[in-house]
């Protein structure tokens, strides 16, 4: 009998002390009305500079036009072995990615080592931050507008290009992680008197291969996607093609490219989430 009253008076005082604890919770309802006005403010700003006026002549026919190539592809091209055709320029456009997110990955790691706080004095880190920054900020449509002036069109321009790009985002990954390690491996490595060599093979890569890997599949993911639209300005891939074929209104051969890109993506997608599952659960 008194263990049944001791349990009822400990569950009536934890129960006690979690209502004082709701009743004494910090009340910001100021800041998230405040933070709710300033996101209406500018949704309602953002809308003013807007004017929809409608759908044009031509672009309800190219909408037209790109549903029927969708539904009526050109076979002939879809399945065809020669240059011009969507298995070829598919290829091409993966293998665009690959070199250039291989490129920046590569790329990415001493950046991302000169840019970490833990391991680099400040004004150095700072400043490697800096360059970083600079990198992301510019769009890849603009770097390869300059590579181009470079290069020439073709897929070089679109590899150097995403190498570039890819540097910014992985670097910035790779830092957060750089930034996550467990420093007590290190000390632990370093009591048993090991050496420079041996503390990074046993308590640096260990701690950061899966998150770097991870980190370069999604890259990976964007770069697929971006070496299509890369292809509007020239710098190889489908993304010509297609826009040719846009141009010249054959619907056909629109539909074909957009068959070869929606079968790509799903194809990739579902590896990369499941290389991604693997490392991150090891299942």
């Amino acid at each position: 009998m008194a263990s049944k009253l001791e349990n009822f008076e400990q569950t009536f005082d934890r129960k006690l002390t979690a209502a004082e604890a709701y009743a004494n919770r910090p009340r910001h309802w100021m800041l998230y009305t405040g933070i709710v006005l300033i996101i209406a403010v500018l949704v309602g700003w953002s809308g003013s500079g807007i004017r929809f006026t409608g759908m044009t002549t031509t672009g309800t026919e190219v909408a037209r036009g790109v549903l029927h190539g969708v539904f009526s592809p050109d076979l002939k091209l879809m399945f065809g072995t020669g240059e011009t055709d969507v298995p070829y320029l598919l290829l091409q456009t993966i293998a665009i990615a690959v070199l250039g997110t291989l490129n920046g990955a590569i790329l990415a790691i001493p950046f991302a080592f000169l840019a970490s706080g833990n391991i680099m004095p400040k004004p150095v880190a700072y400043l490697v931050r800096l360059i970083i920054l600079m990198i992301r900020t510019i769009p890849s449509l603009v770097w390869a507008l300059m590579w181009i002036r470079v290069t020439g069109p073709g897929a070089a321009c679109g590899v150097i290009t995403q190498s570039v790009c890819s540097i910014g985002m992985i670097s910035k990954m790779y830092i957060t992680a750089i930034e996550d390690l467990d420093t007590h491996i290190l000390e632990s490595l370093d009591a048993m008197g090991c050496n420079a060599f041996e503390k990074i093979r046993y308590g640096v890569l260990p701690q950061l291969t899966a998150s770097f890997i991870s980190t370069t599949i999604y890259r990976f993911d964007i770069n697929l996607k971006d070496a299509t639209t890369l292809g509007i300005v020239g710098a190889g891939g489908i993304g010509a093609s297609l826009v040719q074929c846009l141009n010249s209104r054959r619907w056909a051969m629109v539909g074909s490219f957009v068959w070869g890109l929606m079968v790509l993506a799903l194809i990739i997608e579902f590896c990369s989430t499941r290389i991604r599952r693997k490392l991150a659960h090891g299942a």
